[in-house]
């Protein structure tokens, strides 16, 4: 089977869809949320500058064509923390 490729939509890194975490704007309700759900998508790298890049610039809204919660960045940022520490031990 063919390997799925995604593009960060921060750096534009492209790389397996395993590697990034994925943002949804779920169908039909419109709700932003992470991984799970139906709709339009967007791709984000496991790295501290894509994310804040992603933020300061509102490259996920614009994306996603949505606004994005604040508590979602800072579950990722929360999520970054803890793949950070645990790649330390």
């Amino acid at each position: 089977m063919k390997p799925n490729y995604r593009r960060c939509i921060s750096c534009r890194q492209v790389g397996l869809k395993e590697e990034f975490w994925r943002i949804v704007r779920v169908f039909p309700s419109g709700k932003v949320q992470l991984e799970m759900g139906m709709g339009r998508s967007a791709y984000i790298c496991p790295r501290t500058s894509c994310l804040q890049l992603a933020q300061k610039k509102n490259r996920l809204g614009r994306s996603l064509h949505a606004s994005v919660p604040e508590a979602l960045y800072q579950t990722l940022s929360q999520r970054l923390a803890q793949s950070n520490n645990q790649n330390k031990n």
